[in-house]
């Protein structure tokens, strides 16, 4: 396989049909047999790479070129799937438009060729591959909670999390209701996720305004949370959130699992919680 097959077969994976922004190949490869994988696969780790005689060095966040200066389109996402949970399409352009904007504006400011460089100077082939994993796991964790009917209750979620995806039972973090309690009803259920990035409280606020009763967050920061505590605590709207790298490996180790059917020797690092 070459680096193109590779990111061909994650976009077929998650039933894309381009390559998304914050997705990239660095340094091209082909004849590749052996793989490094990890969530933050920066400068030292393709250094490494290179050293151990690995033939492709792949990240799962954004570490340079296009993938971190066309980060903000991702984002964009967020629209389509607030639109399909029944918010209005001007109320999630409104809502998204001062992060894309600021992402835009800070990821131009950041430097994007360092890991890149170093790859081309080894001649190490390198990659990363973002928003299709994460489709990946958003849709995983879709299908498990579809199991469910709005009367159960968010206990009942997680627990069907726990049960089903081992990445959540062997991960240091524990999946945390962060807004509502665990006994409320779940009732409309919407998954973000696969977006870029969470859209934190302006994002969650027009979920739950517009009939999304529980909302899932794989990170949350502390200031939005603590705005939608103000606003909907003692409702019966609920913020789950799920755990940064327990839900990024939730995507990744499918696709580990499909590139060794290929034949392919993959090696996880940085953060990978196995599905064992």
């Amino acid at each position: 396989m070459n680096t193109n097959d590779i990111m061909q077969l994650s976009l077929e994976m998650a039933n894309l049909q381009a390559v998304p922004g914050d997705t990239a190949i660095y340094h091209p490869g082909k004849e590749i047999r052996r793989v490094l994988i990890g969530i933050d696969i920066d400068g030292p780790e393709v250094i490494l790479a290179h050293n151990l005689g690995y033939d492709l060095a792949i990240s799962h966040h954004p570490m340079g070129d296009e993938a971190v200066l066309d980060f903000h389109y991702v984002l964009k996402r967020h629209v389509e799937q607030m639109v399909a949970a029944g918010v209005p399409e001007g109320l999630a352009k409104s809502v998204t438009s001062d992060t894309i904007d600021s992402r835009r504006i800070l990821d131009s400011i950041r430097n994007y060729d360092r890991a890149s460089s170093i790859a081309r100077l080894l001649d190490m082939p390198y990659m990363n591959i973002h928003t299709p994993l994460d489709e990946i796991g958003r849709r995983r964790m879709s299908e498990a909670a579809s199991q469910l009917d709005k009367r159960d209750t968010v206990n009942d979620l997680i627990i069907l999390f726990q049960d089903h995806f081992a990445e959540f039972r062997n991960a240091k973090t524990k999946i945390e209701v962060m807004v509502g309690r665990q006994e409320n009803h779940l009732g409309r259920t919407v998954i973000s996720h696969a977006a870029g990035t969470n859209g934190g409280y302006p994002v969650a606020k027009a979920y739950f305004d517009n009939g999304v009763d529980t909302l899932i967050y794989i990170h949350c920061r502390p200031d939005d949370r603590k705005k939608l505590l103000r606003e909907y605590q003692g409702t019966m709207k609920t913020l789950i959130v799920t755990g940064h790298v327990a839900s990024d490996s939730l995507g990744i180790n499918p696709f580990i699992n499909r590139l060794e059917e290929c034949g392919l020797e993959v090696t996880p690092i940085s953060g990978i919680i196995p599905a064992l």
